[in-house]
């Protein structure tokens, strides 16, 4: 495997070495737009990316439409900072995603604005499982603490999710389908198990302007939990179906209104642990959310109202090998989030964000040893909110803000950031931005961590931290871009599971490391992109989430045609470490070492007639790697995928 390494890298070197220096300026067609990129999660506005101090990662349409045939999580785990366990793992079993050696309950999501989080679960962390690619438009990262202006939750990272909106012709629409094999490294099976369709309608007529899409994905073929002998487990199948509607009305110049409901489930096998397999645990998970944005544009400013309503049902049958029974579970998280914000412009150079967000949260859990009222697991938060941005006409930019939040369990918690970017020089050949910020965020204890009758603890403390970056982006003659970033994370409080008391407690954890990432563009048909992510956290038995210090990911977008794409993209994560607690994997007590693992992707996508019908195909893990992604679970080995999208 290190052979295979090798000439992988030296082909990766020799390329980008040859067209360097080969290829002339005047070839160069596309251009790196990084700097230039109009974002919206640094001040819940659209603004230009180069006026924030905070790092922000876009990925556009375009390239979720290159990555056509994998899933939001897959993507996601090739951006800088990010790594998601169980992200190679069979699609039944559940993800975690970790930003900078933070945890995944310290990660917020948004859906068109909307924070949207499991409160049935006992993190509340958002299962990305219920997202299809083929229903979003984009996705920003922010990264760091941004409690300010996302509350709850956005301790490391805040990922926006932002959903497709009707086309501006009367009538529109596209279709997807694909098949696909999943398999493990040891499985030979050739069967298509890996089944997607989705259909998406929209348009505009007159005022008023509609999307309406319905996906289904069906996977089977290989087993969650992973054989030592090489017994043969069953396969654990994953369906899921994801329905989205938006409706949207133009009252005038002015007043826009826009409403949204979506519905997605998942049903799953799911085994008895790792290396332990069986056919009779079966699980599923729907949610609902439903919400309208009512959206006015006076003379100086904008303000807007978001208002959504969110539930999800989990539902779990379990063998239970001590009684014989096959024991049900059932997890019901209601959520409503309401958010009222308003922009006002001094002058062009300043504008004040001001707003105040009120959520209410409740949890009703049955089980065969007890659960969770939903009329005893509840709170509400009142946070009122307001930042300054100040944008020179010399190059630096300015954000200042904070946050009280409300908590009628815990009592008042006051946030605050600021974050400063400066250019450095800025003509036609360079520019050089300099970045810095430092953040409080804080994240309040789940309803389960709170309220569960055996490990609930009702004296928790909110979960808060600071983090500091700084880092600098530089962009040379719109073809080499690279960026660098220090962070530095301090926790107070954070929350785990005490194993001398079996209650959950606070304690402490700290992180520090870097980023670097670049994007090379030596001709018009060729694009190398690379990053790299150090991180040197404390590690507490409690916090066993897979966190590998290095990481390496690199990708090759080659464009021979204007109709034609291909990517290669070359993951290599680094040692992980857990604990064995209870004695799961047979060292109880002791520290499991999962060695280091790379992975090499192939995809490629041809288009016809126009941008009517484009045809995709993929090859995952060419090189059949066979490794630990989470200890004791399956890995998918080389796998094939081949599709077609209309576009009419």
């Amino acid at each position: 495997m290190k052979k295979q390494l090798v000439i992988v890298g030296v082909l990766a070197c020799s390329i980008v070495s040859t067209n360097l220096f080969a290829q002339k300026k005047e070839t160069q067609k596309e251009k790196v737009e990084t700097l230039k990129e109009v974002v919206v999660t640094a001040t819940k506005f659209k603004s230009k990316k180069e006026n924030s101090g905070k790092v922000i990662h876009v990925i556009t349409q375009k390239e979720l439409q290159q990555n056509a045939g994998k899933t939001v999580i897959e993507i996601l785990n090739t951006v800088a900072g990010i790594d998601i366990k169980g992200v190679n793992a069979n699609p039944s079993e559940p993800r975690s995603i970790n930003v900078r050696g933070g945890r995944s309950r310290q990660v917020l999501v948004l859906i068109d604005g909307v924070p949207v989080t499991d409160q049935s679960a006992i993190n509340q962390e958002f299962d990305l499982r219920l997202l299809s690619v083929s229903q979003i438009e984009n996705i920003e990262i922010l990264k760091g603490a941004s409690s300010t202006l996302y509350g709850s939750g956005a301790a490391t990272a805040v990922i926006s999710i932002t959903l497709k909106k009707a086309s501006e012709d009367k009538f529109s629409g596209s279709f997807e389908t694909s098949v696909g094999t999943n398999n493990n490294a040891s499985s030979s099976e050739g069967s298509l198990s890996d089944t997607n369709q989705n259909v998406t309608l929209n348009g505009t007529l007159g005022k008023l302007n509609f999307l309406g899409s319905f996906s289904l994905t069906g996977l089977d073929g290989m087993s969650s939990a992973k054989s030592k002998t090489n017994t043969t487990f069953n396969n654990d199948a994953f369906y899921s179906k994801n329905g989205l509607l938006k409706l949207g009305y133009k009252v005038n110049d002015k007043l826009n209104i826009e409403t949204f409901l979506n519905y997605d489930e998942f049903n799953y096998d799911f085994d008895a642990g790792a290396f332990s397999d069986n056919d009779l645990n079966t699980g599923s998970q729907e949610q609902f959310r439903v919400g309208f944005k009512p959206t006015y544009t006076y003379n100086k400013g904008q303000i807007y109202l978001l208002a959504s309503a969110n539930v999800v049902e989990r539902d779990l049958k379990q063998f239970n090998s001590f009684s014989s029974t096959l024991d049900t579970y059932e997890f019901v998280g209601r959520s409503v989030n309401v958010d009222l914000v308003n922009k006002y412009e001094f002058f062009n150079q300043l504008q004040l964000i001001t707003g105040v967000n009120y959520q209410i949260h409740s949890n009703n859990t049955v089980t065969p040893f007890g659960g969770i009222e939903k009329g005893i697991a509840n709170f509400n938060t009142v946070d009122p909110y307001a930042s300054v941005v100040y944008v020179s006409n010399y190059g630096l930019s300015v954000n200042i803000g904070g946050r009280l939040n409300i908590h009628n369990v815990y009592g008042n918690h006051f946030v605050y950031d600021g974050n400063l970017a400066y250019s450095v020089l800025k003509n036609d050949d360079v520019s050089i931005k300099l970045l810095t910020s430092y953040s409080t965020a804080f994240i309040a204890p789940s309803l389960y961590q709170l309220y569960d009758g055996f490990s609930g603890n009702i004296d928790l403390n909110p979960e808060s931290n600071e983090t500091f970056e700084a880092g600098f982006d530089l962009n040379y003659k719109d073809w080499v871009q690279f960026e660098a970033v220090y962070f530095n994370r301090k926790e107070t409080d954070a929350i785990i599971y005490d194993n001398s008391t079996y209650k959950y407690g606070n304690g402490s954890s700290d992180a520090n490391g870097f980023e670097l990432s670049t994007k090379v563009i030596p001709t018009s048909f060729l694009t190398l992109n690379a990053s790299f992510t150090y991180v040197d956290r404390d590690q507490t038995e409690d916090f066993n989430d897979y966190i590998p210090k290095n990481k390496f990911v690199a990708g090759l977008d080659i464009t021979p045609f204007d109709n034609a794409f291909f990517n290669f993209t070359y993951r290599n994560v680094g040692k992980r470490t857990i604990f064995d607690r209870y004695g799961s994997f047979g060292t109880a007590g002791e520290d499991v070492i999962l060695e280091n693992y790379q992975v090499l992707d192939f995809m490629t996508n041809y288009k016809v007639l126009g941008d009517t019908v484009t045809f995709f195909a993929a090859v995952t893990n060419i090189l059949n790697e066979d490794y630990d992604d989470v200890f004791g679970y399956s890995t998918r080995g080389r796998n094939y995928k081949v599709g077609v999208r209309l576009q009419f």
